[in-house]
């Protein structure tokens, strides 16, 4: 990383990770570079990948999606094509915010939001254990989200 960023381009990202409705004028302004400049260096950033999306975060309570809900998952065999087609089918899921294989007790954890424990239980009954090869859930309702989706530190 160190060789393809200077110290300009990471103040850039770290101003940027921290509020993305930053202009381009004010990001220049900051870092003490011409607008033009900084256009240039955010495109690059762009195109080489270190920013992935720009996108508003919602909060969940706003939109009736205040309850979380964390899901391990237990499939019913560890074979490539196992993980290929859960994988397939999770990303139809649009309450997953994340899914993630994972080593341990679980093959895959999940991010879920929902309106309440009604609707999850609706979406579990429904949806989840339906998914291809599960065999086993978990659940766990978060009770208090300490720190959500923090800025990277670099």
């Amino acid at each position: 990383m160190a060789a393809r960023l200077d110290r300009t381009d990471l103040k850039m990202l770290r101003l940027l990770q921290n509020n993305g409705r930053l202009s381009n004028a004010e990001l220049a302004e900051t870092v003490a570079i011409s607008p033009a400049t900084c256009h240039r260096r955010t495109q690059r950033l762009f195109e080489d990948g270190f920013i992935a999306a720009v996108r508003a975060m919602v909060a969940p309570k706003k939109v009736a999606k205040g309850t979380l809900v964390m899901v391990g998952v237990v499939l019913d065999r560890s074979t490539p094509e196992s993980f290929a087609t859960f994988e397939q089918a999770i990303t139809r899921l649009k309450c997953v915010l994340d899914c993630h294989l994972v080593a341990g007790d679980f093959d895959y954890f999940l991010k879920i939001r929902v309106g309440d424990m009604e609707d999850f239980n609706r979406i579990h009954g429904e949806q989840l254990i339906a998914l291809p090869g599960v065999r086993q859930t978990r659940t766990f309702f978060v009770m208090k989200e300490v720190v959500d989706n923090a800025p990277l530190e670099f």
